[in-house]
C-alpha cells in the first residue's frame, strides 16, 4: 500500500461514518468511572432502569484486570484505586453481584492493599460522602459565601476556571447542607477503610489558606451584613448560577460530573427526584450513552463538534473538495452550532461578541478556543463562496483572537483565569480543576490557524506575543507540555506547527531543539509512543511501543518544519501506512487528558484523523517520494 491508497482508504471510511446530520459521532471514551457513577445515581435515587444498569455492570466487569483492579490506561502499574473503588461500589449497588463473588473479593483485596478508601481521589470521596458512605468534614476549603465575593476581589468565584465552577458550585451546596442520601439497599463499604475514617479527607487549613479563608469571611461580613443573611444569599445565588446554565438537554454545562453533583445538590435544596429539573438532567445524561465493542458506555460528554471539525479539515487537506456533499453537510452542521449567547467567558472578555464553538453538540454557552479554531479551519475554504459561512468565520476569528491571555498564550475556555491564590487551596489536582492557564497546545494550534488560514500579519501583536509565549515556555529538552493531550508529543506537535505557520524560521533555536527532541525519542519501528504517566510525572515518559496517533503528531510536526523528507519522516510515514488498519491495545490507548492521573480520554476518531492529516501533508509537500 502507498500513501495515496492509504489516504483513499481513510477517506472512504470517514465518508461511510458520517451521520445524516453531517456530523461524526465517534465515542468520547473516559474509562469506567461514568458508567459506575450512573449506576450509583440510579440506585441511590431508586430509579430502576434495569436494562441500563445491567448493561453498564457488564461493561465494568469486562474491564477488570486479573488482580481485581481497574485501570485508567494499559500501562498503569497495577491498577487505579479510585476506579477500583468506583467499580466495586457500583457493582454491589447494581445488585447483580455480591460481596462473596470472587471478582469482587479480588477488588476488595486490591483496595485494602493500596491503602483503602482514604486513598481515593477527590471526586470519588465526594461521591462516597453524598451517597452516605462517609461524613462531611468539619472544614470545606471553599465556603458557599465565596460566590458572593465581587469580581474586584483578588480571588473570587469567576477567577476559577469554568470547569472548576461547574463542579465546585453544586459541591459547595452539598458541603454546606452536609447532604447525604441513603437508601435501604445501599451497600455497606466500611470494610474498605484502611485506617478507618479518621483520615478520609485530606483537606487541611494551611497557614496561607487560613489567612485567605479568614479574609473572605471578614470581607463578606463587611460587604453583605449579618451571617444569616449572607448565608441565605449565597445559597440562592449558587442555585441560580446552576439553574441558569442548564443546557437544553437538561445537563449542567453538558458535563457528566457537574450534572451528577447538580442532581444531588437540587435534592439537598428540597427538590423531589421527580422534579423536571432532575428528570431532565437524568435523561440528558442518558442521551450521552454510546456503544463500544458491544458494551454500553456513558460518555462524559459528546465530542460532536470536535470530531466533525477535525475530520472535515483533514478530509479537505487530503484533497476532498470543499464542494463535496460530505463537506457541505459538515459545514451546515457546524454553522448551526456556532454560539450566539454570552457565556461566562464574557466576564473576563467583555468587549468581544459571541462567535466560538463548543465541544459537544448540546453546548450553547461554553465555547472553547480549540474547538473554535478547529471549526474555523474546516469552513475556511467554503467561506469565500458562502456569505453565511463568511459571516460565521469572521465572528469566530474575532472571538478567538480576543481570547488571548495577557501573557501572550491562549487558554481553553476563559482568559486570565490562572490565579496564583489557588495554589494555596487544599484541593487535590487543583491546578487541573480550578485554573485555565495558557498552554502550548492551545497557543500552538491558535497560531497555526491565524498564520495559515487568516490574513493576520505575522508581525502583529497577537502573533508576536503568541510566539514569545511558546518560545519562553519550551522545556529544557526541547519539548512542550500539552495540557489537553498526551502529552509532550502533543504539545510539541502543536507548538512546532504553530511556530512554522506564524513564520518562525526552521533555523530558530526553539524549532531546532524541538526537532532534535522528536528525532531523539523516535522508536526503532519508525513510530512514537508516549505513556499517560507523562502528565503525572511531569516529564516525558515513553510508552515502550508506538501508536498511530503519537506517530502522526510527531510526523506532522517534522513535516511542517522540514524542507525535504528526512529519514525520520520517511520511517514515520512507512509506519503509518503499514499499521493503518491495526487493532490492538495501542489503538485503544488514551491520547487525551482531562485531569492528570484521574481522567483520560480515548478519542475513537483520532486513529483516522491524524494519520490522514500527516499523510496528506506529506503528499501535498513532497508527493509519493
Amino acid at each position: 500500500m502507498n500513501i495515496s491508497q492509504s489516504i483513499d482508504n481513510l477517506v472512504t471510511r470517514l465518508r461511510q461514518d458520517q451521520t445524516e446530520h453531517g456530523s461524526w459521532e465517534y465515542p468520547f471514551e473516559t474509562g469506567i468511572t461514568t458508567d459506575a457513577y450512573m449506576i450509583i445515581l440510579l440506585r441511590s435515587l431508586e430509579i430502576d432502569d434495569e436494562q441500563l444498569i445491567e448493561e453498564l455492570s457488564e461493561r465494568i466487569m469486562s474491564r477488570q484486570e486479573q488482580n481485581g483492579a481497574w485501570k485508567l490506561f494499559h500501562d498503569e502499574l497495577d491498577g487505579n484505586i479510585s476506579a477500583t473503588i468506583d467499580s466495586y461500589y457500583a457493582l454491589l449497588y447494581s445488585r447483580y453481584y455480591q460481596k462473596n463473588d470472587a471478582r469482587l473479593r479480588a477488588a476488595r483485596r486490591f483496595i485494602l492493599n493500596n491503602g483503602g478508601m482514604e486513598k481515593a481521589n477527590m471526586f470519588t470521596k465526594m461521591m462516597l460522602t453524598l451517597t452516605g458512605q462517609q461524613r462531611w468534614p468539619a472544614f470545606f476549603p471553599l465556603p458557599i459565601e465565596f460566590i458572593l465575593l465581587p469580581s474586584s476581589f483578588p480571588i473570587n468565584f469567576y477567577s476559577l476556571s469554568v470547569y472548576g465552577r461547574s463542579n465546585i458550585a453544586p459541591v459547595m451546596i452539598l458541603a454546606d447542607k452536609r447532604f447525604r442520601l441513603k437508601t435501604k439497599n445501599r451497600p455497606d463499604l466500611r470494610e474498605l477503610y484502611g485506617n478507618r475514617e479518621d483520615a478520609f479527607f485530606s483537606w487541611s487549613r494551611s497557614d496561607e489558606w487560613q489567612q485567605i479563608f479568614s479574609a473572605i469571611k471578614n470581607s463578606l461580613t463587611y460587604l453583605a451584613g449579618l451571617p444569616a443573611q449572607l448565608h441565605s444569599m449565597a445559597v440562592n445565588q449558587t442555585k441560580q448560577y446552576i439553574l441558569s446554565r442548564i443546557e437544553e438537554d437538561g445537563t449542567f454545562y453538558s458535563y457528566f460530573s457537574s450534572t451528577f453533583f447538580m442532581i444531588y445538590a437540587m435534592i439537598s435544596l428540597g427538590h423531589s427526584k421527580n422534579d423536571p429539573i432532575i428528570q431532565n438532567a437524568i435523561n440528558g445524561m442518558k442521551s450521552m450513552k454510546t456503544a463500544i465493542k458491544g458494551t454500553t458506555h456513558m460518555q462524559y460528554t459528546t465530542a460532536s463538534i470536535w470530531n466533525t471539525s477535525l475530520i472535515s479539515h483533514a478530509l479537505q487537506e487530503a484533497g476532498v473538495s470543499s464542494a463535496d456533499p460530505m463537506i457541505n453537510k459538515a459545514n451546515n452542521f457546524l454553522l448551526k452550532k456556532q454560539h450566539r449567547k454570552y457565556g461566562d467567558w464574557a466576564v473576563h472578555n467583555p468587549q468581544s461578541l459571541p462567535g466560538g464553538w463548543g465541544f459537544s453538540n448540546i453546548n450553547t454557552i461554553n465555547p472553547d478556543v480549540d474547538d473554535s479554531t478547529a471549526t474555523l479551519r474546516a469552513i475556511t475554504a467554503s467561506a469565500a463562496d458562502h456569505s453565511s459561512l463568511l459571516y460565521a468565520w469572521d465572528k469566530g476569528t474575532n472571538w478567538v483572537t480576543s481570547m488571548q491571555n495577557d501573557d501572550g498564550g491562549w487558554p481553553a475556555f476563559e482568559k486570565n483565569t490562572d490565579s496564583r491564590f489557588f495554589s494555596f487551596l487544599p484541593i487535590e489536582k487543583g491546578e487541573f480543576i480550578l485554573t485555565d492557564p495558557s498552554s502550548a497546545d492551545l497557543t500552538g494550534r491558535t497560531l497555526e490557524y491565524l498564520g495559515q488560514y487568516t490574513n493576520m500579519g505575522k508581525t502583529l501583536a497577537p502573533m508576536k506575543d503568541g510566539i514569545r509565549w511558546l518560545v519562553s515556555n519550551q522545556e529544557s529538552n526541547g519539548s512542550w507540555y500539552g495540557r489537553w493531550g498526551i502529552c509532550y508529543i502533543y504539545g510539541t506537535w502543536a507548538a512546532l506547527t504553530g511556530l512554522a505557520a506564524a513564520g518562525v524560521s526552521p533555523k530558530h533555536k526553539a524549532i531546532k531543539k524541538g526537532k532534535s527532541w522528536l528525532n531523539k525519542i523516535q522508536n526503532a519501528d519508525g513510530g512514537w509512543g508516549e505513556s499517560c504517566k507523562s502528565d503525572s510525572n511531569m516529564i516525558y515518559t515513553p510508552l515502550g511501543t508506538s501508536t498511530l496517533t503519537h506517530t502522526a503528531w510527531a510526523a506532522d510536526a517534522l513535516i511542517s518544519i522540514s524542507d525535504h523528507p528526512t529519514l525520520e519522516i520517511k520511517k514515520a510515514i512507512s509506519f503509518l501506512i503499514q499499521n493503518i488498519d491495526q487493532n490492538d491495545w495501542t489503538t485503544d490507548y488514551p491520547h487525551g487528558q482531562g485531569m492528570a492521573g484521574e481522567l483520560y480520554i480515548h478519542y475513537h476518531s483520532y486513529r483516522y484523523i491524524f494519520p490522514l492529516l500527516a499523510l496528506a501533508h506529506y503528499k501535498n509537500k513532497w508527493g509519493e517520494s
